[in-house]
């Protein structure tokens, strides 16, 4: 049973960064950056270059206009309707690259689904509160979704990579609100018939 121990630690880091890739697409890949670069994180061989300058330098901008576009009006809706399948990816790569010793079908395999499918409820369920946000306050309180979004992509970078166990439990406490909250949506926007009493 030991010797599974550090695939569920990996697996927890991976799914804890696929989940802030829900809320800021290149804020984690910023961080794993920086960490490599800076030391504080190991990676495999085939993911040495993250923590190379160039790889720095170009997430750190990218993190800095993504953050500051959610500011801007009507840019962050449009943004929310490619953040979708840019975090799936973004959140696939994350957990593949904590599996790079098994084999490519099992790796994917498990990225995809963990990482890609943690991402998107995510990302899914913001673009959602984003938009109600705009329909119900004119866009008014969408400047404080972004901040709590972009607070906590950060916390979940820092806890996947520190403490994977607390992340884990986050991600699943997430997820289950991100259901919740995401199902009444739906079913407020939706026209469907009124309940009989």
């Amino acid at each position: 049973m030991t010797e599974y121990i550090p695939y569920i630690l990996s697996l927890f880091v991976g799914v804890g960064l696929a989940a802030a890739t829900g809320f800021r697409i290149f804020l984690p890949i910023f961080f794993i950056s920086l960490g490599t670069f800076m030391g504080w994180i190991p990676v495999n061989d085939a993911y040495a270059w993250i923590g190379g300058l160039p790889a720095v330098i170009a997430t750190g901008i990218a993190t800095l206009i993504e953050i500051l576009a959610y500011y801007i009006p009507y840019v962050d809706n449009a943004l929310d309707s490619i953040s979708v399948p840019l975090a799936t990816v973004a959140g696939s790569l994350l957990v593949a690259s904590q599996f790079t010793e098994l084999n490519a079908w099992t790796q994917w395999a498990l990225a995809i689904i963990a990482g890609g499918g943690t991402a998107a409820t995510i990302s899914s369920a913001m673009a959602g509160t984003r938009a109600a946000s705009t329909g119900t306050t004119a866009g008014i309180a969408n400047p404080l979704i972004s901040t709590v979004e972009t607070i906590f992509s950060t916390i979940m970078s820092i806890f996947a990579v520190f403490l994977p166990v607390l992340a884990i439990i986050i991600v699943l406490i997430l997820l289950y609100l991100a259901f919740k909250f995401g199902k009444r949506l739906m079913q407020k926007l939706r026209p469907g018939k009124k309940a009989i009493s």
